[in-house]
């Protein structure tokens, strides 16, 4: 591994980063919805059992035929995610294979075969199981999908934040020493909570638009008021856990990935007290002068809010990147130190005494291995304006849907949501639903683009961990998931869009 990353084409990490980049995001597309809607059929479940009005059947049925039809979309592309790490980043693979694998494989083992099992119940169990059976069988498959989404999530933060483990000499791997502590990190609760909450929200906006679709319609509007009901309340509390969780994140952040907060900031030179940019005119076509530490214009600030965001102190001390570039001057040497006494350690002559010698210096120096591969400096700076605008996307927009379910809440719970009145409303509800999505993929942007140029943050970064392989065939297989996967997403949308205007088979035909 130390010498395969320079007789690799250096177009193939491009593709192989871009065909990455693709299969997430189509990913990201069908997955907060699958966590969202589960939650919430779950809820509507309930209220049937509890109350025994066939309304809330009928009701949590239709929600889980929606569920269903974007349930299947997901696993295909989940599964073709998994594959590529093997194909397209093999030196990856095999240097961290057996900690990343592990959650993997629990996450396949037993998530899948959770919601596998209990779906069929919920889907086709109506009439052959109890009652209780079946509110059962609907919230284990969330739960299973809920926990597939752990395990993922705790390959992703260990990748950002990676602890539990210890490099091997011999085997040329990093094994691990602690699956609690990969399993349980702070990182990963944190990043789970976030993701989790953040697509109970994009739930909560989806049942809420397609009922005020009804509304509009004139169609359903017994379903469409009560299901606004719970998706408004389920929104205002997901809205205010998701940025209780997202105040922590950036906390960790600042605390394991400070080059990824200078550039979700673009804080060019750091110090005491400084202050959380509102907004700001960075040109996002071009990745800034930040050495010249050009001020921005039309900046506004809130004063001393970004140290407590990420000191907990009004005046605590936040290092920009110029200051994170000096320091990692010393991590280059020491990430060279490791590359040398790795090589060393390899040859076949190196007497014992001398292995000792070199081990013990390869383990002092691994946390900072991956910066022994650095040429210039500026490959340690993410793109700076896809990280300071994602970041602000994401946080406006969630700030738009907090209000907005407030209000969806009042006019649900106090008046009447189904009036004519608040036509204006009912349009806006079903606008916001592509907005849901861009601030979920702007949350993943900010966090895969602020980590770069990391596959591993400071182990490795991701021209050593790509495959040796030739870029035609990369880029072969990228325009062939674009055309898949852009496919799947037109026939799911279609679908559902079917599936939507049909509305319940029965017992709600109003």
């Amino acid at each position: 591994m130390t010498e395969t990353f320079l007789t690799i084409d250096a177009s193939a990490i491009d593709w192989a980063r871009a065909q990455f980049a693709l299969t997430a995001i189509y990913h990201w597309l069908f997955v907060p919805l699958t966590l969202g809607l589960a939650l919430i059929m779950g809820i509507i479940e309930t209220c049937w059992y509890r109350t025994g009005n066939e309304f809330w059947k009928h009701a949590a049925q239709f929600w889980q035929k929606l569920f269903g039809i974007n349930f299947a979309m997901g696993v295909a592309t989940g599964i073709i995610l998994e594959f590529e790490f093997g194909t397209n980043w093999s030196n990856y693979s095999w240097f961290v294979g057996d900690i990343f694998g592990a959650p993997l494989a629990v996450e396949g083992i037993v998530a899948f075969f959770m919601e596998s099992t209990f779906v069929a119940v919920m889907f086709f169990g109506w009439k052959k199981v109890s009652r209780g059976f079946h509110l059962a069988a609907t919230w284990l498959t969330g739960l299973g999908a809920t926990f597939s989404a752990w395990w993922i999530l705790v390959a992703n933060s260990w990748m950002q934040y990676p602890v539990g483990c210890t490099f091997n000499p011999d085997t040329m791997r990093n094994e691990m020493s602690s699956f609690a502590e990969v399993a349980l990190s702070s990182f990963a609760i944190d990043k789970f909570c976030h993701t989790v909450i953040s697509a109970w929200i994009i739930g909560a906006i989806f049942v809420i638009a397609v009922s005020c679709w009804y509304l509009l319609k004139k169609r359903h509007q017994k379903l469409a008021v009560e299901s606004i009901k719970v998706g408004s309340i389920v929104g205002v509390v997901a809205s205010l856990f998701a940025m209780h969780t997202g105040d922590h994140s950036a906390y960790m952040v600042a605390q394991v990935q400070p080059m990824k907060l200078a550039a979700m900031e673009a804080l060019y030179d750091g110090g005491n007290g400084q202050g959380l940019t509102a907004i700001a005119l960075v040109n996002p076509f071009e990745q800034p002068d930040y050495a010249a530490s050009e001020e921005h214009p039309l900046k506004i600030e809130i004063p001393k809010a970004l140290s407590f965001l990420a000191t907990r102190d009004l005046d605590g001390y936040v290092p920009g990147v110029n200051d994170l570039l000096k320091e990692s001057d010393e991590k280059i040497r020491r990430g060279k130190d490791a590359i040398t006494a790795l090589k060393e350690y390899r040859q076949k002559d190196t007497p014992a005494e001398r292995k000792a010698e070199l081990q013990k210096t390869i383990q002092e120096n691994m946390p900072y291995f991956g910066y022994g591969y650095v040429k210039d400096k500026a490959d340690l700076v993410p793109y700076i304006p896809l990280c300071f605008y994602a970041f602000r996307v994401m946080v406006g927009l969630g700030t738009l849907f907090l209000l907005f379910f407030v209000v969806v809440v009042f006019l649900a719970w106090r008046k009447d949501i189904a009036s004519p009145k608040l036509r204006l409303l009912h349009m806006a509800a079903i606008a916001l639903l592509p907005l849901g999505y861009i601030c979920s993929e702007s949350g993943w942007l900010v966090a895969e683009f602020g980590r770069q140029p990391w596959a591993i943050q400071d182990m490795m970064p991701t021209w050593v961990g790509v495959s040796n392989i030739g870029s035609s065939s990369v880029m072969l297989t990228f325009f062939i998931f674009l055309a898949l996967f852009t496919t799947l997403l037109a026939v799911e949308i279609s679908i559902l869009l079917k599936a939507i205007k049909q509305g319940p088979e029965e017992g709600l035909k109003n």
